[in-house]
């Protein structure tokens, strides 16, 4: 089958043959019609991502939709590796229709950075039974908003919705989020926070930069001093790897601080959102905007930037 290929750590892939996947019992192959290049794929791809085998060559995806062999559009992943989803064919061990009005492309585009946010919103709402005011770090990137879009849509008391790109904060505000522009500098991002959480603290916070943003967002926490518990879910670290956690945080206040991803995700929690997470995506609560490139140029998708996600397309 012809694949994107990448055939060593930090290589750009290229469309080649590459062996069919290997059979699943009770499993027919699927034919692809878009797997999104999300920023886990180029992190698990290049070796960096904590979830990467190491072993090469590897078709890179990690989700898709696809068709099944009686024509029906569906939205897969956890494709064994090597094997990965921007390949003409794959085998994978579920599926799950898509709802009627759903863009099969924008779903490629936007289920991996919905989910991203959705699980800790679905978490808090079984165990707390509301999700209070949430706090969205990063708002601006895809996930970001989509997290904003699924805790309004969730009953969230309010959200705040912080990130740099004003442009992309004001249709969140057209939304009802309480949007916050954030700046490069240190002080200006403390305060602007700070200003934010004394009106409306968060109960929950989604990170999705860490860094010094999440720096700034663990002063801001400790200047408003809330004794209401916290619950703070570290997701991405666009902005940096590490961060500094100051002490007296933890003591002086109800903050618990964990994270959310692959490993810390069953499959199964994971399985069992996608229906009502994909049905946002056919009443339109959900948006994903996209460019989709075909297999044979994925060396171009593998290079786009801006506000749209690349999709991975067959020729």
């Amino acid at each position: 089958m012809r694949a994107a290929v990448v055939t060593e750590p930090q290589a750009t892939p290229v469309c080649a043959e590459f062996p069919d996947p290997e059979p699943l019992p009770g499993r027919s192959p699927l034919r692809l019609v878009g797997a999104g290049l999300h920023h886990v794929v180029r992190g698990v791809a290049s070796g960096r991502h904590y979830g990467s085998s190491g072993v090469y060559p590897l078709v890179p995806g990690v989700d898709a939709v696809a068709r099944t062999e009686d024509g029906r559009l569906v939205y897969t992943g956890l494709a064994r590796s090597p094997w990965g989803t921007m390949a003409e064919l794959m085998v994978t061990p579920f599926e799950v229709d898509l709802p009627a009005g759903a863009d099969p492309l924008a779903v490629a585009a936007g289920m991996n950075p919905a989910m991203s946010g959705w699980m800790p919103l679905a978490a808090r709402r079984r165990e707390a039974g509301d999700i209070g005011t949430v706090l969205v770090l990063g708002a601006t990137g895809m996930s970001g908003g989509l997290a904003v879009r699924a805790a309004l849509s969730l009953g969230a008391k309010q959200v705040i919705a912080a990130g740099r790109d004003r442009e992309a904060l004001e249709p969140l505000g057209d939304l009802g989020a309480v949007t916050v522009p954030l700046t490069a500098d240190r002080d200006d991002r403390v305060a602007a926070l700070a200003a934010a959480i004394a009106e409306n603290p968060p109960a929950l916070v989604l990170d999705f930069v860490w860094g010094p943003v999440a720096e700034a967002a663990f002063t801001a926490l400790g200047r408003a001093g809330t004794h209401e518990p916290v619950e703070y879910v570290q997701i991405g670290s666009l902005a940096g790897d590490e961060a500094s956690l100051p002490a007296a945080l933890l003591r002086g206040g109800r903050v618990r601080i964990s994270g959310s991803g692959m490993g810390s995700v069953s499959k199964e929690q994971i399985i069992a959102e996608l229906p009502e997470i994909l049905a946002r995506f056919g009443d339109g609560t959900f948006v994903a905007p996209h460019t989709p490139y075909p297999l044979s140029r994925v060396g171009e998708a593998w290079a786009h930037e801006g506000r749209t996600r690349a999709v991975v397309v067959p020729d």
